[in-house]
């Protein structure tokens, strides 16, 4: 058992991430706003802590005893800080809310297990006291996935995994790692990686999700071209439920009846808590190289990753952002105007050893070039990863200045691709347009398959007098124009409460019947995460 040595800095209650990270907007991409956008130059500042409004702890006492006896007094917190943290993801309505000063869904209770055995207690003590559990990795959901509900349930608790931390085996031989839930993406690399391996699974969120959030979201790195998304990677989990614990796979493959897998990925708590998670590492690479490459549209930069991904020859990644995204990338790096001017960016990764990646990228040159795209050097490439993790922190700042940022993603077969752009492009812009000035609306594609592909957008606009109500009506929009055109409803994101109306659109309303079943089954009071994944009937 290896734990790890570094912890997390504290994370920030009302924006992404950490106070030594975060910046205010440069004045240059300020005056853009206001000359291209017409955001009014005014400061929207966060409320400070001691303003903020949230709930008395309505925990009971029987059940604080309960919980205790599980976990022990020290590891159950109901003090205002503790709580405050715990209180809903980092999606931009979630800050909004507690920028305003509203942390009124807090939960009444943060709990610390310290093993598998400790989360089933908690869970049946939870159970039996009729409170609901909320399983929090590293609070990065931008879905609503982490945020209280008490339509049935009006006492919550957090079960923080935090102290589930360790790498617990690494099988060199097989290639797999086991690794408990709470681990954060930074510690169960550097673990691997000091003994020679990577888990390769790098999301935006990569700095401060955990292991479990991972699997529980179905989470797909920026190098998902070459290493897969994590469901991909997952030979077994271990899940605790009120009634006891599943352990649903057992070797590389199986034909024993339906994959219990699946039920578990992508569930996002409603079905069990993930507490280990074994998955397959490779050998952590000997080499890396980026390069760029221009194309003179969305579409041609389109149809050559196509080509790529169904001639077997991806990069480890493969990214590219549309004429929107390409123009903004431009005003706000360091790449400036002479390395690539109009048109579409694409950059790629290729990792491996020395002959491995040479050949990928001549291999993935030569494809390119054929398709349109003129190669611009490593620099490009090499700036978006230096600052590939800090997108977030700029939603933050954007935020201050009153501009309203967010994202949202889907995913389509290639020949819906032009359609499903076109819609949610169109629905944004319609649904955010104040007084005639457009939205600024940018996409790009990140992770490819030989069917089709991912749709990340993303939004900035003259924030609203009512701006949570502003950005509810716009993912409304988009998320029926997504449902209209046959896209998915989320890529990676999970459905958390934000996506929990399409799921009808997604699963039909007998697979819905299935999943309730499910949940009827493992979790028969009901405690599980309420009010995620599965609309109300």
């Amino acid at each position: 058992m290896t734990a790890p040595q570094h912890r997390t800095p504290e994370p920030m209650w009302n924006a992404w991430g950490t106070a030594s990270e975060a910046e205010p907007l440069p004045e240059h991409l300020r005056a853009l706003l206001t000359d291209a956008l017409g955001v009014p130059r005014r400061d929207t500042p966060s409320v400070p802590r001691d303003q903020v409004r949230i709930r008395e702890s309505a925990l009971p006492d029987v059940a604080r005893a309960s919980i205790e006896d599980a976990v022990g007094a020290e590891h159950l917190h109901t003090d205002e800080h503790t709580r405050l943290l715990h209180t809903g993801g980092k999606s931009t309505p979630d800050l909004l809310r507690r920028r305003a000063g509203d942390a009124d869904e807090a939960p009444d209770a943060v709990v610390r297990p310290g093993s598998h055995e400790e989360v089933e207690q908690v869970l049946r003590a939870c159970a039996r006291h009729r409170v609901a559990v909320i399983a929090f990795g590293g609070g990065t959901s931008v879905v609503g996935g982490v945020s209280p509900d008490r339509s049935a349930l009006s006492v919550v608790a957090a079960l923080d995994l935090a102290r589930l931390d360790r790498l617990l085996e690494l099988d060199t031989e097989s290639g797999t790692a086991t690794l408990q839930a709470g681990l954060r993406g930074p510690e169960a690399e550097r673990l691997l990686r000091e003994r020679g391996f990577s888990l390769g699974h790098f999301p935006q969120s990569f700095e401060y999700a955990s292991i479990g959030g991972f699997a529980a979201t179905r989470s797909s790195g920026q190098a998902s071209a070459g290493y897969g998304r994590f469901d991909e990677m997952v030979l077994d989990l271990r899940v605790a439920t009120p009634r006891g614990t599943i352990h649903p796979g057992r070797a590389p493959a199986s034909a024993a009846g339906p994959d219990l897998r699946q039920l578990f990925l992508g569930s996002e708590g409603v079905f069990g808590v993930v507490t280990e998670v074994t998955v397959r590492v490779v050998p952590a690479p000997a080499e890396t190289r980026r390069e760029a490459w221009s194309f003179p549209d969305f579409a041609t930069g389109a149809a050559a990753l196509r080509q790529l991904a169904q001639t077997g020859s991806l990069p480890t990644v493969a990214r590219l952002s549309d004429e929107t995204e390409t123009g903004l990338n431009l005003a706000s790096s360091e790449v400036g105007e002479s390395a690539h001017a109009g048109g579409c960016l694409a950059v790629t990764t290729y990792e491996g050893t020395a002959e491995h990646v040479e050949a990928r990228q001549s291999e993935v040159a030569e494809l390119l070039r054929a398709a349109g795209g003129t190669s611009l050097g490593a620099e490009p490439a090499d700036s978006w990863d230096r600052a590939r993790f800090h997108a977030p922190y700029l939603r933050d700042a954007l935020l201050d200045v009153n501009t309203l940022a967010e994202t949202l993603e889907t995913a389509t077969t290639w020949s819906n691709l032009d359609r499903t752009y076109r819609a949610v492009h169109g629905a944004l812009t319609e649904s955010l347009g104040q007084q005639g000035t457009p939205p600024l609306v940018m996409c790009h594609v990140s992770h490819i398959y030989p069917t089709g592909t991912s749709l990340y957008f993303t939004v900035a606009c003259a924030r609203a007098e009512e701006p949570v109500a502003q950005w509810q009506r716009a993912k409304r929009a988009a998320g029926d124009a997504i449902a209209s055109v046959g896209a998915t409803i989320t890529h990676h994101h999970a459905v958390g409460t934000e996506h929990r109306d399409w799921m009808v659109e997604e699963v039909g309303e007998l697979g819905l019947d299935v999943l309730r079943a499910v949940k009827e089954t493992v979790d028969p009071e009901g405690v599980l995460n309420p009010g995620k994944l599965l609309p109300p009937k």
